[in-house]
């Protein structure tokens, strides 16, 4: 079973993802509500795949996945971003991004995205 990090300042989007993946059958080992707390919990524990909004407060989302993918190259690093952040999914595809997903989410897509970056 593959093992999921979600990253987001969002209670309410945290909470989406959980239910979508579980129900997927995937594992959410943890969740972390910035970039800073991301990059700690994913040196601690080493999910499969990170979810990683892109706006947050202390580190957001491109400054954490410039430091997790610096640190671990092999991460999974899929960007959740909101409408109308075309120009930080450049940035954060150029910084090493597996993938990404806009919200609102579609649970299929979701799925597809994840299926796609543990292959």
């Amino acid at each position: 079973m593959k093992r999921i990090l979600i990253v987001d300042d969002s209670r309410t989007s945290r909470k989406i993802l959980k239910g979508i993946l579980e129900n997927a059958g995937y594992e959410v080992i943890g969740e972390a509500t910035n970039g800073q707390e991301g990059y700690e919990k994913y040196a601690e524990l080493k999910p499969d795949v990170v979810t990683m909004d892109i706006t947050m407060p202390v580190l957001d989302g491109i400054e954490a996945l410039k430091k997790i993918v610096g640190d671990f190259p092999d991460a999974k690093v899929v960007m959740v971003t909101a409408a109308g952040q075309k120009t930080k999914l450049v940035e954060a595809v150029q910084n090493g991004a597996s993938e990404f997903l806009s919200k609102p989410f579609d649970p299929e897509q979701l799925r597809t995205v994840i299926e796609k970056v543990t292959k």
